[in-house]
Order: structure tokens, then C-alpha cells, then sequence
């Protein structure tokens, strides 16, 4: 600029201002021009573009993606984002618009191909809210994954998934308290029963992530076990073959291993299984967990955490009864009568269904939509709680920490979801047409719907989504000479009524 200023009068005399002025005007426009040219040729994309695009979120990860898809088959039309300040703007000379603006938008011009969720901090509550607006307006709808899971090194366009019926009904826990997590398990040696299975395995990963000292995974199946061991390799994880069911065994790996905290995962959980072999759950689910506690608090153990579930509430079911009988050991077993008792902190953890676990009906589902369907359901009003693996151990976990002792927490599942609902999402987003409903009848033990109390009596903690149910009293001796009684009479079903009064069987 001072070179032009101080050559340009020497070559050519006396200048007036004006010629200065468009001179210098004409030699910046003629500078950017070039520029122009250049950036659009270096970054001329040679696919052609096909389809459109609309991206929701106009932040750094919505912008990313509209880089990466310069050199893709989509072009974006517009980004969508809910900051007044933002819709009066725009990025690379693409409109920002309200979902309302687009809706209007497209109602005029037709559906376009994809709708990208690009808010990786966003919630389920907001996922599902935008589907449900927007869905009718797109094709495909993908999202980017949480911060949590989105890996550094990779494109985000490579990272979007198709959106989800997990990412719909799965919520995440408000007041999720990390720190009281890492502080209950970092340092501490902790024994997983039943680690290979789809609750204790994620416990394991979790516990592994707080930093736990000594990661102790107990598992009867081979396969299960070997699973997790090769997931969690970098740990050193020390790996027992062992059945809960053999308290020899127990006693050697307790007496080896001296762990701090006891999580007891291990159990048969599928109810019309457990229906057709009631002897092997009962010694598995109430023999296995009394074994399991009775060597914790031998081997002083500081907290053992049982992990229960809703359908020990006024159970109808074989296994819903047998965990509620798990439930009266954990609770009764420190009582006067076995001081030796009271060095452990004994609490249980009860919730409902979790999303992907074996033998959950997505992957059922699932199956049969890809089979063409029909998609059974049991009961046209059959409903269930839901909740992520991930977001329910840790709520485990963190209901473990602040537990003393005799405790029956219970985690919130937020809303019931029926099961004919979520089959229809299902059927949606998979694309499939022609896929039909069947509805099978109820199976032998199944409610219509679950429950997570048995009474009122339950009280707040300290956390919103943890609650705790009032004690029930049972004698512990009278209880372990049922417990031997059921494992020995022939009246199975007479003897576990006698335990757990609010059984009501139901064969369907």
C-alpha cells in the first residue's frame, strides 16, 4: 500500500485522488478475484450433487460437517438452529433458519433427502423432540454420537449414525454424579459376579474408567468372560470361572482376591425361561446371592451391592419372586442377631428394562423387521421403563456410594413406554413397508405393566433420579431356614407364596 502510494506519482507525474482511489480499488477487487478463483478450483468438488441436506446445529460441529461435505454427493440447503441471534445469519453464504422457517420451506417444495443432528451435547428429550417435528419433512434422518463417543481422529461425516430407537427413549440422568462415583470405586479392589453379562460387563467397563485398583470378574460362562476380558485387556483383569452357586469355590476367590466392593450381577433373568426351570433359578438366583453375601460379610467386605429389579415388586413371576427373596437376605442379614455382619454395607439397586440388553425386545425386534415381520407383542397395552446400559450403572453405582447399609434404592426410569409404540418406531425407522403387528398373548409370569415400588413408604436422597424404599423386616433365621425349605420341598411355587406373600402367580 505505501510502495503504491510513494511509486505510482513518480512514474506518472501529478495524480489526482480519484485516479489513486480506483487504481488501489481496482488492484484489491483484482487481488480477491484471484483468490477466489483459486480457493474454487483447489476445492472444486467433482462429485456431482445428488441429494440435499440439512444440517441441525449451526455450531463448530454443524459447520465441520458442512466442510466435509463439500466433497459429497449432498448439498447443504440450510442450517437449522433454535438462537434467534443465529437465524439472521449464515455460514459459506447458507441460509440459518428456525425449524419452523424449513417446515414452511419444505411444505412448499417437498421432502429433501437427510437431516443431520449435529448437537452432540444434546439430550434424548431434544433428539426426540426435533425427530418428532422434522421427520416428516426428510428421508433419512442421521445424528452425530455425544461428545463421550465421537472419536478425535476421524471425519464427524464418517461418525454419523442413523438415528436410533435407543436415541429416542433413552434419557439421561439430570444429576449424574461422576465425582461420587470415582470416589466410591478409585483405588478399591472389586469383584463383578456375572461381569460377562450385559449389566455387569458395562459395570465393569465403569469401573474400569474410575479407577479401580483390581478389576475381579466372576462369570460362569466361558464365552461371556472371555469377552470382557479381551475388552478390558489393558487392565489386567483377574478372570474366575466359577458358578456363585458353589460357595467353595467363592470362599477361595474371596479369600484370594480380599476385594473391597462385591457387585452382584449374576442371575437368570428371563422370565419365561426361569418359568420352565424353577429349581435351577431358585438355586442360582437366592442360593448364588446369599452365598455371594454370606462370603462378603465373612471376608469383611466394606459394600456389597446387589443389583435387583422391578419385578420384585409384588412379583408375577418365578424370577420377579426369587430376586424379591434376594432382596429380604440383603436387607435382614445384618441384623443383632449377626454382628459379624454390620462391617459390611449390604444395599440393592432396582430398576427396569434396559436398552440392548440380552434378551430385551429391541434386538427381537429388530430381527423380525429384518425377517419382513410380523413383530409379536405380547399385549396391545403392555408397557415398560427403559433406560440405556450405560446411564443405569451408573446410576447403580452412584446410588452404591451413598448407601449405608439395608437399603433398597430405586432409580428413576422416567416414563413407561408401551411396547406396541415402540414396535411402531421401530417399523419407521427401519424404512420397511408392509411390516405388521402380532399380538401372541401375555406369557406365562408377565405383567401388563411394571412397578419399582412395593408401598409408599420410599424416601428422597440427595439425588432426584435415586429414591430409596422403606425396610422390609423379615427374621433371618426364619428366613434362611426358608430359604433351605425351598430349595428342598417339591411345592416350590407354595413355598416361595409362603416367603414373598404378594407373589400372585400368574400362568396366563
Amino acid at each position: 500500500m505505501a510502495a503504491f502510494v510513494v511509486y505510482f506519482p513518480f512514474f506518472y507525474g501529478k495524480v489526482h485522488f480519484s485516479l489513486l482511489a480506483s487504481e488501489l480499488f481496482l488492484y484489491l477487487f483484482s487481488i480477491n478475484f484471484l483468490m477466489y478463483v483459486y480457493y474454487y478450483f483447489i476445492n472444486k468438488n467433482t462429485m456431482a450433487k445428488t441429494k440435499s441436506a440439512v444440517i441441525y446445529g449451526a455450531g463448530k460441529a454443524g459447520i465441520k460437517l458442512e466442510e466435509e461435505f463439500i466433497n459429497s454427493e449432498y448439498k447443504v440447503k440450510y442450517f437449522v438452529d433454535d438462537d434467534p441471534i443465529l437465524q439472521k445469519r449464515s455460514i459459506d453464504s447458507i441460509k440459518i433458519v428456525s425449524k419452523e422457517v424449513l417446515k414452511k420451506i419444505i411444505s412448499k417444495n417437498g421432502k429433501l433427502d437427510l437431516l443431520v443432528i449435529a448437537m452432540p451435547s444434546a439430550s434424548k428429550e431434544r433428539v426426540k423432540e426435533i425427530y418428532e417435528k422434522l421427520s416428516p419433512c426428510f428421508k433419512s434422518i442421521k445424528i452425530l454420537p455425544s461428545f463421550d463417543e465421537i472419536l478425535k481422529n476421524k471425519e464427524f461425516s464418517a461418525q454419523l449414525k442413523d438415528i436410533s430407537v435407543e436415541d429416542l427413549l433413552a434419557r439421561h440422568p439430570k444429576d449424574l454424579d461422576k465425582r461420587a462415583i470415582e470416589k466410591f470405586i478409585k483405588d478399591k479392589k472389586v469383584l463383578i459376579t456375572g461381569a460377562g453379562g450385559s449389566i455387569g460387563s458395562e459395570i465393569a467397563r465403569q469401573c474400569a474408567t474410575f479407577g479401580a485398583k483390581e478389576l475381579v470378574l466372576l462369570d460362569h460362562s466361558e464365552y461371556n468372560l472371555y469377552a470382557i476380558a479381551e475388552e478390558l485387556a489393558m487392565h489386567k483383569p483377574a478372570l474366575v470361572m466359577q458358578s456363585v452357586v458353589n460357595k467353595d469355590l467363592l470362599e477361595k476367590t474371596f479369600e484370594k482376591h480380599k476385594p473391597d466392593i462385591v457387585i452382584h450381577a449374576a442371575a437368570y433373568k428371563h422370565v419365561p425361561l426361569v418359568e420352565e426351570n424353577i429349581t435351577e433359578a431358585i438355586i442360582n438366583n437366592v442360593v448364588g446371592t446369599k452365598n455371594v453375601i454370606d462370603c462378603a460379610i465373612k471376608h469383611s467386605v466394606k459394600k456389597f451391592l446387589l443389583i435387583s429389579t422391578d419385578k420384585a415388586v409384588r412379583p408375577t413371576n418365578v424370577m420377579g419372586t426369587t430376586k424379591r427373596i434376594c432382596e429380604l437376605y440383603a436387607q435382614n442379614v445384618v441384623s443383632l442377631e449377626n454382628v459379624e455382619a454390620n462391617s459390611t454395607e449390604i444395599v440393592a439397586v432396582r430398576f427396569g428394562n434396559v436398552l440392548g440388553s440380552s434378551g430385551s425386545v429391541i434386538p427381537k425386534f429388530k430381527s423380525q423387521i429384518e425377517q419382513g415381520g410380523p413383530i409379536t407383542i405380547t399385549h396391545p397395552d403392555i408397557t415398560r421403563y427403559f433406560m440405556l446400559i450405560p446411564e443405569a450403572c451408573e446410576l447403580v453405582l452412584q446410588a452404591a456410594s451413598i448407601g449405608k447399609g439395608g437399603e433398597i434404592f430405586i432409580l428413576d426410569m422416567g416414563e413407561p413406554v408401551k411396547i406396541v409404540d415402540l414396535a411402531q418406531k421401530m417399523i419407521e425407522l427401519s424404512g420397511s413397508e408392509g411390516v405388521g403387528i402380532e399380538f401372541v398373548g401375555l406369557r406365562p409370569g408377565e405383567k401388563l405393566y411394571e412397578e419399582l415400588l412395593i408401598d409408599e413408604s420410599e424416601a428422597n436422597t440427595e439425588y432426584e433420579s435415586i429414591t430409596v424404599a422403606g425396610k422390609s423386616e423379615y427374621d433371618i433365621v426364619k428366613l434362611n431356614h426358608d430359604i433351605f425349605e425351598l430349595v428342598s420341598t417339591k411345592d416350590k411355587l407354595g413355598k416361595l407364596k409362603e416367603i414373598v406373600p404378594e407373589f400372585d402367580h400368574k400362568v396366563n
